[in-house]
């Protein structure tokens, strides 16, 4: 099995207000990625596991939220391995449009 694709996000909200905005985010980002379809989004107090499906394929992982960092956590089916450093670019790039302080 392939390394996970992991990706921290710094942030200066605090966790309370990290995770309300991930919350409200998640499906919203989907959105703008027509390829990318959310299919399960399970928060347990600071741990989102999700799963998603891109071009056919299943990846799932998980978002822990700290007091000072987002830790993003997803292993990707082989297909996808792939697109893993866009993937990566723009998870950090949407990421820190999310958290930015406003």
């Amino acid at each position: 099995m392939s390394a996970p694709l992991v990706v921290s996000i710094p942030h200066r909200l605090g966790r309370d207000e990290a995770t309300r905005r991930l919350k409200a985010g998640l499906s919203r980002a989907a959105v703008n990625v027509p390829v990318l379809k959310v299919e399960e989004e399970n928060w347990q107090g600071d741990r989102m596991m999700f799963r998603v499906r891109a071009l056919g394929q299943v990846a799932a992982g998980h978002v822990d939220v700290a007091d000072d960092h987002v830790m993003l956590e997803v292993r990707l089916p082989w297909l996808l391995q792939k697109f893993a450093d866009v993937a990566q670019h723009a998870i950090r790039n949407r990421g820190h449009l999310l958290l930015e302080k406003k």
